[in-house]
């Protein structure tokens, strides 16, 4: 399958949320989905009440040629090199419908004006140097 688009879901520790919206904005992501979730993965803690511990969840969609630049940053800025940190996952989008216009979306009508490619491309080559 070589889908146009992708979703990007990270889940990480709630307080490097503002770190993470920072990395996004300079890059000029568009389309952030952010949600407080409860889960356990690599830690947990096994003295509290309930093991679930609070998280956050960004989601992403974007096109599939900023996916690991976008993947990186958020990385980048959740990463603290303690267990638990958490994971980033890139799922590819098989349809994407844009429910205003009734129709599927394509990279023009998702992005009508383009925003963030060019700060996209520029993290992109920076990141590969």
């Amino acid at each position: 399958m070589n889908s146009r688009f992708v979703l990007i879901i990270a889940n990480f520790r709630s307080y490097k949320l503002k770190d993470v919206e920072k990395q996004l904005e300079k890059l000029g992501v568009e389309r952030i989905n952010i949600s407080r979730v409860r889960g356990f993965g690599e830690y947990h803690n096994y003295f509290a009440p309930n093991w679930l511990d609070y998280e956050t969840r960004v989601e992403v969609f974007t096109k599939r040629e900023e996916a690991e630049t976008i993947a990186q940053a958020i990385m980048a800025a959740a990463h603290t090199g303690h267990a638990g940190d958490g994971v980033v996952g890139v799922l590819p989008i098989d349809t994407l419908y844009l429910i205003r216009a009734r129709s599927e979306a394509t990279p023009e009508t998702f992005w009508p004006k383009g925003h963030g490619d060019a700060a996209l491309e520029r993290r992109g080559a920076e990141s590969r140097t």
